[in-house]
């Protein structure tokens, strides 16, 4: 079912009610006087709606329409300057010498939303430094605009899903609150001005196989549309003030993404009284003409994407873009009746509030996030944080007591390509930073006077020589070099830095044939054969073997497990990635992270990749047995946990619950717990196995201790029944507190309490 013109009338009097209330809630605050013959749109002491309806008015159809697209065009006699939408910021500025913090797979494994929170506060200083010198450079616009298309709250739900490593994991919970810490990060607090936009992507259901992405209509069931999918979108936006929202390729339930009324309309403008703009994904609006056939032409395709709550159009990929191609489209939509200018009018207030909210047609003298020193980027300050949160990303995996290694006086031996590369450290969607330690160079610093040798054992997945494609190229012999096996037999230990790149995992990569990747995606859960021959090789040696994992997934290292003496998933850790690899290894950080996926043993474990139903998918849905539980990590020091306490045994549903635990450091080494709080909930249909509802990452010195109190609200005490609606169950609730889940071998304590009646709540 298309759009109807009763939904149309609907949201017309709706934002024109949201427009009356932010005119008067502006009004209230003082601002500079109006200059004499100046329109009210370049009036900073009016209300911005009030300012962008003004300017809207003012315009022709035609520059209109070039407002609509990504690269929306000047119209110098309205003194509107070129403005490109398309700015990417998913961890770290995507341009030249930002600081480029962990993937946010990696920041998943932090638990650390605060962490999470203060690298979006240095992100949005960072981009608003990289537009106020190319404003004064008088550069181009592209990709130095201030709308930032993240954060990724796509849920993780398949490990073979190749853009996974862009999300904060599979957990709803989890992927919620570091969302909420990056917005508020990003935007900033002040009352009138944004520091920069956040844009929370893909809405919605974006997570599966990348090469049908642009075609494929995905069949959700509202229970796994409310319990899993819709959740971390709806903290993003309801919690932490989203201004904007990107609507994915796929079609969700019959209707594309970006002209679906369920998302775009019930979700976000009736139940979640959204108020920013949504922008579609690069080439989704064509994607509903040409990918899902929903529109006969382009010009209703855009029609119908407008009328649904579509507000800018991601048409053109490229940067000096000429012609009208791109907006033309929207002018022929509505001399043809498809659309109404007054369509256009509703989504260009919305486009143009955002702008003027940025202080983009102020003078900067007004606006607070214009005065930043641009030796604020790439700064000290900004390294250090990315190399804590590089450390707090590392997850011990497994370890018989090898770690961690002397600092002096061993011979190591390090073999695997990724060991002197450092563009595995930054994943995709990164810039360049000013500096990145490899692995490599991070053992070199730490383990400086040891020695060292580094033989690379294999060609495969080295960054400056790829392995040659299977179209004629000279053949290479990818068996492993017996150089790397005299190495480690010269040693005292080895490491084997190995895994996979964004090269291999990655977004829609259509020419990639390396056996056990398609398009972008994963076919197995394996390590690459020629890292796994490399890897047993070295280890026949019979010297100690600690791994080191690159990955932005879930790896199946089932041979490892069993044979080697660690392992230790380093994900793609960002600039500081060697320095923190090679701390942990030297015990100088103490690995405290948690897996924020699940690792299962195979794909056999799995349904199907393109099935999105969630039974059988991710730790709260998954009844087998992993190879490494979500929320799992090991620690150089022991933490007990002891002393909980729920002070309300029963609560009327609806009401908030708390609890408090006390968390000990027992071992000898000061280290990183993360306390963990799960939920088990009343037998009603459609509640999950257990879900995760509340986390703190607490610092603990040698026999140090520390309270850690939980207050959980009524949306995380809810589920969701099997209709689709959430709800606080009556009934008996287990609640387990600990370094993990229950019965995964974690230290934990169980108590429980009552809910006594149900409570129905907003979708």
């Amino acid at each position: 079912m298309k759009s109807s013109g009763l939904w149309v009338a609907a949201l017309a009097l709706a934002f024109s009610a949201t427009v009356c209330a932010v005119t008067a809630q502006e009004a209230q605050q003082n601002g500079p006087a109006q200059t004499a013959n100046e329109p009210d749109y370049l009036n900073p002491a009016l209300p911005a709606a009030q300012r962008a309806t003004d300017l809207v008015s003012r315009m022709t159809l035609e520059e209109k329409a070039s407002q609509m697209v990504n690269h929306a065009r000047a119209i110098p006699r309205l003194k509107v300057p070129a403005y490109d939408w398309w700015s990417e910021a998913l961890h770290g500025v995507l341009l030249n010498g930002t600081t480029e913090f962990p993937e946010p797979i990696g920041l998943g494994a932090s638990f650390d939303a605060q962490g999470v929170h203060q690298m979006a506060v240095d992100i949005g200083i960072e981009g608003r430094i990289k537009h106020e010198q190319a404003v004064k450079e008088g550069l181009g616009t592209f990709h130095t605009g201030l709308d930032f298309w993240s954060p990724n709250v796509n849920i993780f739900r398949d490990p073979r899903w190749g853009r996974g490593q862009e999300t904060y994991g599979e957990d709803p919970f989890l992927t919620g609150r570091m969302a909420v810490a990056y917005v508020t990060g990003l935007q900033g607090n002040d009352p009138r001005y944004f520091r920069v936009i956040a844009t929370p992507k893909h809405f919605d259901v974006h997570s599966g196989p990348e090469l049908t992405r642009h075609m494929v209509d995905v069949t959700v069931s509202k229970h796994d549309m409310m319990d899993t999918y819709l959740p971390a979108f709806r903290a993003a936006i309801v919690d932490g003030h989203a201004d904007s929202v990107m609507c994915a390729y796929n079609a969700v339930n019959g209707q594309p993404a970006c002209a679906n009324q369920f998302l775009l309309q019930q979700m976000l403008r009736v139940d979640w009284n959204f108020q920013g703009y949504v922008v579609s994904d690069c080439d989704a609006v064509h994607d509903i003409y040409s990918g899902h056939h929903y529109e006969p032409s382009l010009a209703q395709a855009v029609a119908v994407s407008v009328q649904t709550g579509m507000d800018n159009d991601c048409a053109d990929f490229g940067n000096n873009v000429k012609g009208d191609n791109d907006y033309e489209p929207y002018i022929e939509a509505v001399q043809k009746g498809y659309l109404k200018e007054s369509d256009l009018n509703r989504a260009l207030v919305k486009l143009f509030t955002a702008r003027i909210k940025l202080g983009l047609f102020d003078p900067p003298s007004l606006v607070p996030y214009t005065k930043y020193p641009e030796s604020d980027l790439n700064s000290p300050s900004h390294q250090a944080l990315a190399l804590k949160l590089a450390d707090e990303s590392m997850v011990l995996l497994k370890n018989d007591g090898v770690l961690p290694l002397k600092t002096s006086g061993i011979k190591i031996a390090v073999v695997g390509p990724l060991a002197n590369e450092t563009p595995v450290l930054l994943g995709n969607y990164s810039g360049t930073p000013l500096h990145t330690v490899s692995i490599l160079d991070g053992l070199k610093s730490v383990f400086a006077g040891d020695t060292i040798a580094y033989v690379p054992g294999t060609d495969f997945l080295m960054q400056v020589h790829p392995r040659p494609r299977p179209d004629g190229w000279s053949k290479e012999d990818l068996t492993p070099d017996p150089k790397a096996m005299e190495a480690a037999r010269n040693a005292d230990v080895v490491i084997a830095v190995v895994g996979i790149t964004s090269h291999l995992e990655s977004e829609e990569q259509r020419n990639e044939q390396e056996p056990g990747f398609k398009g972008g995606d994963k076919t197995n859960l394996q390590m690459p054969e020629p890292e796994e021959n490399l890897v047993r090789a070295v280890a026949a040696t019979g010297k100690p073997l600690i791994v080191v994992l690159t990955n932005g997934s879930a790896l199946a290292v089932n041979w490892e497990q069993e044979h080697a003496n660690a392992i230790l998933e380093a994900w793609y850790p960002g600039e500081e990635g060697g320095t923190a690899v090679a701390d942990t290894l030297a015990g100088s950080n103490d690995p405290g992270g948690k897996l924020p996926v699940t690792f299962y043993k195979s794909i056999d474990q799995l349904p199907p990749f393109s099935d999105y139903n969630m039974k059988g998918r991710t730790y709260r849905y998954f009844t087998g047995k992993p190879l490494y539980p979500f929320g799992y990590g090991l620690s150089y020091t022991t933490f007990s946990f002891s002393d909980l306490k729920i002070p309300d045994p029963t609560i009327q549903a609806g009401e908030p619950w708390t609890a408090q635990v006390t968390v000990t450091n027992t071992g000898k080494v000061a280290g990183d717990e993360v306390a963990e709080l799960y939920l088990k909930f009343p037998d009603v249909a459609g509640a999950p196995n257990i879900a995760l509802r509340g986390f703190k990452r607490v610092h603990l010195e040698p026999g140090q201790s520390q309270k850690v109190s939980f207050k959980l609200q009524r949306r995380a005490l809810s589920m969701v029944t099997e209709a689709g609606q959430p709800i606080v169950a009556a009934g008996t609730y287990t609640v387990t507190v600990g370094g993990g889940q229950p019965d995964t071998g974690a230290q934990t304590l169980t108590g429980s309490f009552t809910v006594v009646g149900t409570k129905t709540l907003p979708d």
